[in-house]
C-alpha cells in the first residue's frame, strides 16, 4: 500500500499549481460575496469564479454544509459541493478547485471516492480534496452518525478513500461495508488526489503528518501561527522524511478602500487597508505559510472591487509561480 511520502503530488496540476515550498500563493472561499446573517445570495459567481482566475488566483476553495443549522451562522455556498464543483469546473479551465472541508463522517466513502474522483477528470486534475470530521452536533443526527465516533469514522473512512482511488479491484474492508469483485470507477488522474486534513479532525498531530499531503489550518496571530508551523515541519520531517507537505490558512478579510488603513480584528481576520495585507502575508510567508484561503464574508464593499484590487496590487507578488520557478 502506498504511503503519501511516496507520492510525486508535484505531478498533480491543482497541487503544483497551489503549492511551491518557500511561496505563499491565495486562494478565495465560496461564496464570492459579503453577506449578512447565514445565507448569501449566490449572484454572478462564475463571473466573478472566472475574473479571480484570470486575475491569477491560485485556487477556488468549496465548503460541505448539508444542512442550514441557524445557530452555526454560516451555510457555505449553499449547493451540494460536489454538484458545485462540477458546475464551477465547466466554468473555468486552469484555477485549482478545493474543498474545505468535506467532513467525510457523513458521507458514505465510496460516494466521496467516486465524487471527487469525478470532479478530478472533470476538472482535468485540478482538485484538491480537503477533508475534515465535522463540528456540528446537528448534522450528526441527521445524518445517523455518531458524534463521538468520528474521530476513529474519519480515520476508517479516509483509508478506504485513499484505498479506493489508488487500487483496482483490491478487497477493501471497512466497518460499515466491503469492497469486493468490484472497482470505483474513474479513478483520479494522478494515482491519487492530494488529501489535505483540516484542524485536528481529532487525530494526533504524527498521523497527519505522516498520512496527508497537508494540512489547512485556522488564523492566529503570526507568533502563534508561527509556533504551529514549525511543529509541523518538524513532525513531517520525523514521519517523512524531507517531503514536501504544505500548511495552508484561511483568513476573513474586509479590505477597507484606504490601502494604508491598520488592522483591526474581526472574526477570523482583520479588517485592514491593501498595504497591510501585504505585510500580513508576507509575514505569513516568512513563518512557512503556503497557501492563505481568503473569504469576503465580512466585507463591507462588493466582492467584484475587493477582487480586482487584491488582483491588481497583491496576487502579481501571491499568485501562481512560473512552472520554470516552481520546479
Amino acid at each position: 500500500m502506498y504511503r503519501p511520502s511516496t507520492i510525486p503530488y508535484q505531478e498533480h496540476r491543482g497541487f503544483s499549481r497551489t503549492f511551491t515550498p518557500g511561496h505563499l500563493s491565495l486562494g478565495l472561499f465560496f461564496p464570492l460575496e459579503a453577506f449578512d446573517g447565514d445565507t448569501p445570495s449566490m449572484l454572478n459567481q462564475v463571473a466573478l469564479a472566472k475574473r479571480a482566475e484570470e486575475l491569477g488566483f491560485c485556487a477556488l476553495w468549496f465548503r460541505d454544509v448539508p444542512l442550514r443549522d441557524p445557530g452555526f451562522g454560516d451555510v457555505g455556498q449553499v449547493f451540494d459541493p460536489w454538484v458545485y464543483l462540477g458546475y464551477i469546473a465547466a466554468h473555468t479551465s486552469e484555477i485549482t478547485l478545493g474543498t474545505a472541508s468535506i467532513a467525510i463522517p457523513l458521507h458514505h466513502p465510496l460516494h466521496t471516492a467516486k465524487a471527487s474522483a469525478s470532479i478530478d477528470q472533470l476538472s482535468a486534475g485540478r482538485l484538491i480534496l480537503g477533508v475534515a470530521s465535522g463540528d456540528r452536533p446537528v448534522e450528526f443526527s441527521a445524518f445517523g452518525v455518531d458524534a463521538e465516533r468520528r474521530g476513529d469514522i474519519f480515520r476508517e473512512y479516509y483509508e478506504v478513500i485513499r484505498r479506493a482511488h489508488s487500487t483496482s479491484f483490491e478487497p477493501i474492508r471497512w466497518s460499515g461495508g466491503e469492497l469486493r469483485g468490484a472497482d470505483l470507477i474513474p479513478k483520479p488522474t494522478t494515482q491519487v488526489i492530494p488529501m489535505l486534513v483540516t484542524g485536528h479532525s481529532r487525530q494526533s498531530l504524527d498521523w497527519i503528518a505522516r498520512e496527508s499531503t497537508g494540512w489547512i489550518n485556522y488564523p492566529r496571530q503570526p507568533n502563534m501561527q508561527r509556533l504551529i508551523v514549525e511543529d509541523w515541519r518538524l513532525e513531517v520531517m520525523k514521519q517523512c522524511g524531507s517531503v514536501y507537505k504544505p500548511f495552508a490558512q484561511s483568513l476573513y478579510i474586509d479590505l477597507a478602500e484606504n490601502p494604508s488603513t491598520p488592522p483591526t480584528r474581526i472574526h477570523l481576520g482583520f479588517r485592514l487597508g491593501r498595504d497591510h495585507l501585504r505585510g500580513l502575508l508576507e509575514v505569513l510567508q516568512e513563518i512557512g505559510v503556503d497557501h492563505v484561503i481568503l473569504n469576503l464574508k465580512y466585507s463591507k464593499r462588493p466582492a467584484a472591487q475587493v477582487i480586482e484590487e487584491l488582483g491588481t496590487h497583491i496576487v502579481p507578488q501571491f499568485g501562481v509561480q512560473p512552472r520554470s520557478e516552481a520546479n
